[in-house]
């Protein structure tokens, strides 16, 4: 029998998935949108919350929906090719691709490079993420109490950090809010909305959801009913929470141009107002927290990624591929945090349209009663658009695809063209799931295999 769920664990399941999501690198990303959308920054800030938020916690609840084990078997659906590549893919982007990375940069951007001159030159990110990584590689081989200890103490010590100064940075802002920067003159939410891409989150949440599950059935709740339940009450927790912390944080970078300036990056708008609150004694310590945060980060990440390749090739160690990933996730990280984000942004646009496609069919595969083709038309039709998106992205322009687009596409000017695509091929491939069922021959086919097997 299901247990009855208390509301105290409801909270605490909610706290987790906030945590989960509010990575120390997902910290820069509001800062510089607030930044460059200046007086328009509420607007960009919404669009930045759908998918900062509304999709990952969407995606929990799609995952726990699907009832499946783990992503690969939810791709799967589509077809076992699909689910074996998808699922390496985002396994690599949110691991040694980008993610893993991104950590190490976030660490030296915020806790070392303000305390640097202008000469220093690229030495210290080098020394740093060999020590880093290191480090990072040594606690994953044997991963222990360390970075549970450290994260439950660290966490609530960061937030509430994080919480005071983004407080402080509404109550007593740095200067006026300033004009917006040419890319958030127009289509400001859908800007937003694109920039939510790059905290990887509604990808990372496939993963996540598998822990939240297993966490919601240690309860002893067994129901699937009951599980969705549970886990609907938690991501209203984590969301709202999410909502307060990115909205302050965007209003704090968009308030802190008068004063400070464009900035290179999140990381360094972050870095300059705790100086500027707080002294070098706030950096310092900002620095600190920041950085065990982002170790601590790169230590799941590093596991995570490494047991899931482990399972893929058996033949390799866990540890052989912890090493590995850990030392091509140095190499990525000396392109510097700036660069980085710039290079993921292309491939973050095509991933991004077919997972939350894939989020949406989830949803609706009982009204379609799971069919293969009808995800197999949806996603092919969404990748071709999303690929010429993330092309794009990395600027490579094809004029007559780009104008094509423009002018039939509805909503390509604003980064949703794939939505009309992702609906016309999902119909495509239920019209021709249908056909295919009750055209004569297969049902000749069928006949005469029943005939066979009633013979026997």
């Amino acid at each position: 029998m299901s247990q009855k769920v208390p509301f105290s664990f409801v909270v605490i399941i909610g706290f987790m998935l906030f945590a989960l999501f509010f990575g120390a690198g997902n910290l820069i990303f509001p800062p510089m949108l607030g930044q460059l959308a200046g007086t328009n920054v509420w607007l960009a800030n919404a669009g930045f919350l759908v998918t900062g938020v509304g999709l990952p916690l969407l995606a929990i609840t799609a995952f726990v929906y699907s009832g499946q084990d783990d992503l690969r078997s939810l791709a799967n659906r589509v077809h076992p090719l699909f689910g074996m590549v998808f699922t390496v893919i985002l396994y690599l982007a949110i691991g040694p691709f980008f993610a893993i990375p991104r950590s190490g940069n976030v660490s030296f951007e915020i806790g070392v490079k303000p305390f640097l001159s202008e000469s220093a030159g690229s030495l210290p990110l080098i020394l740093f993420t060999i020590l880093f990584f290191a480090t990072a590689c040594l606690l994953s081989l044997n991963p222990g109490k360390i970075i549970n200890v450290v994260g439950k103490i660290l966490t609530p010590i960061k937030l509430t950090f994080i919480g005071f100064i983004v407080l402080t940075a509404v109550i007593r802002p740095i200067g006026a809010l300033q004009a917006p920067s040419e890319d958030y003159t127009k289509h400001v939410f859908f800007k937003g909305f694109q920039e939510g891409y790059l905290t990887l989150d509604a990808l990372v949440a496939f993963v996540f959801g598998i822990i939240i599950v297993n966490a919601i059935k240690e309860k002893g709740v067994t129901t699937k009913k009951q599980i969705l339940a549970t886990c609907a009450k938690a991501t209203m927790i984590a969301g709202t929470l999410l909502v307060l912390f990115y909205s302050a944080l965007s209003y704090m970078g968009a308030s802190s141009v008068e004063k400070l300036g464009h900035l290179e990056n999140g990381a360094e708008v972050l870095a300059k107002v705790s100086n500027y609150y707080f002294g070098s004694y706030g950096a310092v310590l900002l620095g600190f927290m920041i950085t065990v945060a982002c170790l601590t980060t790169s230590v799941g990440l590093i596991t995570a990624c490494s047991s899931f390749f482990h399972l893929l090739f058996p033949s390799i160690s866990y540890k052989k591929i912890a090493v590995v990933l850990s030392v091509f996730s140095a190499i990525v990280a000396n392109i510097g945090l700036t660069e980085l984000i710039k290079v993921s942004v292309p491939i973050l646009m095509t991933m991004y349209p077919i997972a939350i496609s894939l989020l949406f069919l989830t949803f609706l595969h009982k009204a379609f009663r799971g069919w293969p083709e009808v995800y197999q038309g949806s996603l092919l039709f969404t990748f071709i658009i999303s690929l010429f998106d993330g092309l794009n992205a990395a600027g490579l322009h094809i004029a007559v695809i780009q104008n094509m687009f423009t002018q039939y596409l509805p909503f390509y000017e604003v980064g949703l063209g794939w939505l009309l695509p992702a609906f016309i091929g999902g119909l495509c491939g239920y019209i021709f799931r249908v056909f295919r069922k009750s055209s004569p021959l297969r049902s000749y086919a069928i006949r005469l295999h029943d005939g066979n097997t009633d013979g026997h």
